[in-house]
Parts: structure tokens; sequence; C-alpha cells
């Protein structure tokens, strides 16, 4: 959710900045915006929409200069126009934010009443104003930064370019990401590591309550105390990651079709062939715990609710799943035999986050699974397991999705085996399960052309509905999830039996419903749901394997037959279908596939 570069640089810094805020789109924006020093002098420009049109405006308009800030906009406060893109400057100094500022009301209002005009919507131009309210009484720029962000409340990071000073940023970190890339003669600051690869492979993550005062030569980091302290270089490998998509058409279609690959790397991590055994040493002390929390937002939701299947039926432990939004502020009751899990692609997620730090702080031990090994959330984590997803570009989640579960279950089967609920022949039966996925996730893929015929009945529908039982309840709602994102059909998810208890009001002969029903012993009970809907017209899509066609009964609209597979898998495997359907659906209607409209990759606002 919006991005952040700034460059010191040895070159005209405005196309590095364009570049840098490219791999940063997946996070999703609005708008954009750069400013730059050009002698001293402070100038800008910003347009709306994507960052084509910023570059363009820079062809007919260039900005001159060796520094400068840049930002990609997704609209917190205020419309996405280009008064509100950012960056934003008063008098001396130009800011770029992400973030929200919480009490900018109160601070507006002291500030108009001192005699600032304000002249945008946003709550980040409280931050100029505040900051050049302090140059103007005599403040150094970083005295002045410093009485700013003691002002401020909210989640944010920020960066300050001030006029006159060619080799000065200071940034600032209070909740969303922040990182400091370090050259030769050169410095660099970016919401991400990605987004600096092709600057520098030397960066520093701010921590939380970090100031910056960087300088070509020279960077000094203070803590929220203001005391100077040492943040770890660390050599990223990043650069190799700059993705494009390939023969695709999107970033989205692209990730679908890397799964089998990403599963198989995941596998190589997390399994022994030799031994039939999980390879996921923890150190944790598995007889400590006696519950089990699992946390997270969106799709990684949906992958924790997949998760309370496994880990009830191994672990033998009660198991809670959580919204992140909702859990930080109910304030359950925790204690040290709490075991926390927390599940986020980003690893940067502020609500998802803020309930790690309310589960710490009740004792309980913390365990994150996510794609970005130096996020905050693994780097304030008792143990960080890593889904191995590789760089996510398109804001919906597919292989990301595909490696937190396969990540959650090989962590669930390794605890279970650990507690004793499990023995060695049953874990290396899971184990041959796990490492069946990526064939079957191929055989699936083979599907495409087929599920492509369905999309165009299935896109001109208003309503759809998503049906399953068991582990292929949550499949269902990550499947309306997929369809809402980037088609904008409205869709919903429900367990197969709530069916009678008012969606089937729904049904008639234009709502598509897809049912999720593998062979097994809820097969007979989801057919029977089948059955409701075909009575009442309903157009129904079958989402099955052989033997659950064989068993089918009635004649559905439509049946795609997936490869056999074992229970544990056949969330992921079933996943990759809902995909498929959403983004072909997507392509007949004509959206944006790998940016849908006001949405973001990654979410570090509440």
């Amino acid at each position: 959710m919006c991005g952040i570069v700034g460059i010191l640089g040895k070159h005209q810094v405005a196309p590095l900045m364009v570049e840098a805020l490219k791999r940063l789109e997946y996070r999703g924006y609005d708008s954009a915006g750069i400013a730059t020093l050009d002698d001293g002098t402070l100038d800008r420009r910003r347009a709306t929409g994507k960052l084509i049109n910023l570059s363009d405006l820079l062809v007919t308009e260039p900005l001159a200069g060796l520094s400068g800030i840049g930002h990609t906009r997704w609209a917190t406060h205020g419309k996405p126009t280009q008064a509100n893109a950012h960056p934003h400057q008063a008098g001396r100094v130009a800011v770029v934010h992400n973030g929200i500022i919480e009490n900018f009301s109160t601070l507006r209002a002291e500030l108009e009443a001192g005699g600032a005009t304000f002249q945008t919507e946003t709550d980040t131009e409280v931050v100029v104003h505040l900051c050049d309210s302090h140059l103007r009484a005599g403040k150094t720029p970083l005295e002045a930064a410093r009485l700013t962000l003691a002002r401020l409340h909210g989640a944010f990071a920020l960066v300050f370019l001030f006029a006159g000073q060619d080799d000065l940023l200071i940034a600032a970190r209070r909740g969303s990401p922040l990182a400091i890339g370090y050259g030769e003669g050169e410095a660099f600051v970016g919401s991400d590591a990605l987004a600096l690869a092709p600057l520098t492979n030397r960066i520093a993550y701010l921590e939380e309550g970090d100031h910056a005062v960087v300088t070509r030569n020279v960077i000094t980091v203070y803590d929220e105390t203001d005391a100077e302290v040492e943040r770890k270089i660390e050599t990223t490998d990043l650069d190799h990651l700059l993705v494009d998509k390939g023969r695709y058409k999107h970033f989205m279609a692209k990730e679908i079709h890397e799964q089998p690959a990403v599963l198989a790397d995941a596998l190589a991590r997390y399994t022994d062939p030799s031994t039939g055994r999980i390879d996921m040493e923890t150190g944790l002390d598995v007889s400590r715990f006696d519950r089990v929390v699992l946390v997270a937002c969106g799709t990684a939701h949906y992958a924790c609710h997949v998760a309370k299947y496994w880990f009830e039926d191994l672990l033998r432990l009660p198991v809670e799943i959580e919204v992140a939004s909702e859990f930080r502020y109910r304030e359950p009751p925790l204690n040290e035999r709490t075991l926390g899990i927390f599940v986020s692609q980003s690893g940067e997620t502020a609500d998802t986050l803020a309930a790690l730090r309310y589960v710490r702080a009740q004792g309980g031990m913390i365990v994150s699974m996510v794609n970005v090994d130096s996020s905050t959330i693994a780097r304030e984590s008792d143990l960080a397991l890593p889904i191995l997803a590789g760089p996510e570009i398109g804001v919906a989640s597919t292989k990301a999705f595909a490696c937190q579960l396969l990540t959650l279950a090989a962590f669930a089967i390794s605890t279970a085996s650990r507690r004793g609920t499990i023995t060695g022949d049953r874990e290396a039966e899971l184990v041959r399960a796990l490492r069946t996925l990526p064939e079957l996730v191929t055989r699936a893929l083979d599907l495409e052309p087929t599920i492509a015929d369905l999309s165009r009945e299935v896109a001109k529908a208003t309503d759809v509905l998503f049906l399953g039982r068991g582990t292929m309840y949550p499949i269902a709602l990550e499947g309306a999830l997929k369809l809402k994102e980037i088609s904008y059909i409205h869709a919903e998810g429900y367990a197969s039996g709530e069916l009678k208890h008012g969606p089937i009001a729904l049904v008639d002969e234009f709502v598509p419903v897809v049912v999720l029903a593998p062979s097994g012993n809820l097969h007979d009970k989801s057919m029977s749901n089948m059955e409701e809907v075909m009575a009442r017209d309903g157009k129904v899509l079958l989402v099955t394997d052989s033997d659950g066609a064989k068993a089918a009964t009635g004649e559905p609209w439509a049946a795609l037959e997936l490869p056999d597979c074992a229970p544990i898998v056949a969330p992921i495997l079933y996943a990759i279908p809902m995909q498929l359907l959403s983004y072909h659906c997507a392509l007949q209607k004509g959206t944006d596939v790998d940016q849908p409209r006001n949405l973001a990759k990654s979410v570090t606002v509440e």
C-alpha cells in the first residue's frame, strides 16, 4: 500500500525514481509523483493513474536534480487527484508518506489558526506545514523533523526533502516499513528492498520508532529516544528478482502457472524424501502449548481457515482463527501456553503486526509465515518460516496462497509428530501426499482452456455462489474473494450445509453456483446440496475428482474433473481452478487484472 523511494545520487534521479516506483506498482496505487532538488530548489511533478502518466508528464515537463523523493499513492484521506498526490510541499520542505496520521484534524486546525493555507484533502499535508513552521522558526532540518514526528499519532513511514539541502534526506518509520540503501557515494530509501535492488544490494531496515539522517556518505540511525543506534546492513540478492510477465499477458497468469515450481521449492526446503519426515527445525517446546490462535487478513485468513482443520485433526489442540483487525481490539484472554501463528504475504500487514504484538505482550509464543524474510513480522517472531513463493506482483494472491497452505501443512505435521499425536508412519504418509503437489497442480493447470470457455458464461452473472464442506469451505470463501477482487462480480462463499439457511433464496437460472466436492465422506451431503440448487434452476459448476464425478447425482451445468489426491492436499489443488476461473472472468470483463481498482498488495494501514 503506497510506495516510497528516495535517492541521493550521482546521476539525474527522476528516471531512476520512476524505475524504482515501477517495482512498487504491485503494492497498489492510484497516483504517483516525484520531487527533486536542482541547485537547491524544490520542484515536483505529479499525475493520477498509472506511472505511464507521470512518465509522459516528465517528457513534457522534465525535472532535473541529483536528489529526490518519489511516491505511489493509494488514497486514504482525499480522492485520487493530482492535488492530493504526493510528494506534498510547503515552503522549504517536501514529504512522501505511507500510512495514516490519526490526529491530522487537530493538527490542521492548529496550523490553519496559525495562518497555514492547505491545498489538499490529505492527512499528509499537515506534516509538511508542521515541519515548515519549525524551519521558519529557525530550527535545523533535523530539529524540525524531530519536532514534527513528536506531534504525529498513527502508523507511518515518512521521507523529508529540504530546499537548499542537496545532500540530505530524513527518513522515519512508525508502523510502516522503510529500508535504507547504502551505495558508493550514494544513498537510497525505499518502502522495501525490491524497489532499491537495481541501485544497491546493501540494505538496512529501520526498526519501529527509528529515524535516519541520510547523506551520500554517512547514514546515522536514531531510535525513538533519539539515541544513535546501529542497524544491521544486509547484502541482498534481489536484483535477479526484477520480474517481467514473460510470455503471459498478466503477472497473475504467470504467478498461477509458477505454482508447481514454487511448491516444489517449498517442498525441497521442508520435506526430506529419504526419511519421509518434515525437515523443519523449529526449536519450539511443543509440549508447552494447549491452544493455537491463527491470525491473518484476506486470503491469508482463508489459508488459516484451512489450517484449522489440519491442526485440530493432527495436533488435537483447540484452534481459533482470527481476523487480525478484529482480534487486536477484542483483547482476548491469552497466556504463555498460547501459540500464535501469523500469516502475511508481505510481513508488514498493519493489523496482523498489531495482533502479533498483543500476543507477545500476553506471553504467547510467536510463529510467522511470510514471503519476505526481512519483514517486520518475521523479525518480531520467535520463529519465522518463509513460504518461498518468490515475488508476487499481482495484487490478488495466488502462488503465495498455495505456499502459505503448504507451509502451514508442513508445520502442522512436524508439530504433531513432535507432540506424539501422529506416528512416524502417518507422518511419512502425509509427506508423500505433499510431494505429489507439483504434478497434481500441473495437471489442474491443463484444465485452463475448459475453464476459459466456462468463464464466458460465468462472467455474465451479477452474483455467483461458491459452496464447499470441510476444507473446501475455506476454498469456497477464497474462490468468491478472487472473483470479487479482479472481475468485480459479486460473489459469496458458504459452507454447503448453510445453503438452506439463507443463500438459497438467491438461486435462480441466472446465478452460477460453484460446488467444490471431492470424493470422500462429505461427498454425498454435497450432492444433496447441489440437488437443492438444481431443483431451483441454479446453474451448477461441479468441481470434483473422477470418483466424485461418477457418484454425482443429477446433471450439473458443467463439471471440472481434477486428479485424485489425498485429503491434505485437496485445498491447495482445488484452489487452482478457482484462480483460473476468476482470471478468465476478469479477462471477459476487461478489468485491470494485476492492479484491480481500490486494492493494494500490502496493507500497511488499518
